[in-house]
């Protein structure tokens, strides 16, 4: 639990990790075609990597609600020159790629790319765990009920944590009988959850330890923020902190955000908190 096993580094989760997000999509909910030209998408891995970001995942597709179908053809094409780039500029960059396509992320991998992170824990194409067992890199698997296109229609559960806890314990025992144990847990803030569901699942992450995997928590700008609050995911980074702190405080291991310097004081603040007497 206390460590993620890179290929070019053996990762410590205590402080926790900072995974800064890297959208090459012209349809994200935040920062939508923001890093599609070249200049830009380099200037900001530059920017997040001198912030402290520890690890950078890409994303070719935007998995929100209604978001646009992207062909598996258009995925590679938006994914692997970029991957090129950022490891010819910055060659000690681990880079996780943010895909639920079992071929992308074997074609991934051999171009470098070091951890997969996969919004449907193998529900969207069953070969996944195959391959994973097959590349042995780490393992991101997030909870979601039902699929991007039809999650936020109605979700619905008895009782979150525990559901979500129940999911976990069944695809870390498929993930095993394959001889896979580099495991990250995303509980999947977001994805087939209403508000309440978020923060009942923010509120109770240290429910999560008893699988002894690292957790990852995804929260930033999110519609759980600020919609609550009542703005937009331009003027949601204070409320990303507050619940980065509580995610932190309550258990998490890697923080996957936007904005990586205001991640790095979350985690400086609550390691002297927890460190003091």
């Amino acid at each position: 639990m206390k460590s993620i096993r890179c290929k070019k580094r053996i990762l410590g989760t205590e402080p926790p990790l900072i995974m800064g997000i890297l959208n090459l999509t012209p349809d994200s909910f935040y920062d939508g075609n923001r890093y599609t030209q070249e200049v830009n998408m380099l200037f900001q891995v530059e920017k997040m990597l001198n912030h402290g970001a520890d690890i950078i995942d890409i994303g070719a597709f935007s998995s929100r609600p209604g978001a646009e179908f992207v062909t598996e053809n258009e995925e590679r094409k938006r994914l692997i020159f970029p991957i090129k780039r950022i490891l010819q500029e910055f060659p000690d960059t681990i880079i996780s790629v943010d895909t639920y396509r079992s071929s992308i992320a074997e074609e991934v991998v051999s171009e470098g790319v070091e951890m997969i992170n996969d919004i449907s824990s193998g529900n969207l194409d069953r070969k996944m765990f195959q391959t994973i067992a097959k590349l042995q890199v780490p393992y991101v698997m997030m909870h979601m009920q039902g699929t991007p296109i039809d999650m936020q229609k109605n979700p619905v559960y008895e009782n979150v944590v525990t559901e979500i806890n129940s999911f976990f314990k069944d695809k870390i025992n498929q993930l095993k009988s394959l001889g896979i144990q580099n495991i990250i847990l995303d509980p999947g803030f977001g994805f087939g959850k209403t508000i309440k569901h978020n923060y009942t699942i923010l509120k109770h992450l240290s429910a999560f330890k008893e699988h002894q995997k690292p957790i990852l928590v995804g929260v930033s700008r999110k519609s759980m923020l600020y919609k609550l609050l009542e703005i937009d995911s331009e003027k949601a980074l204070n409320a990303t902190s507050i619940a980065n702190t509580i995610a932190v405080l309550n258990g998490a291991n890697i923080l996957r955000v936007h904005d990586i310097k205001e991640a790095k004081e979350v985690i400086k603040i609550t390691q002297e908190l927890e460190s003091s007497i």
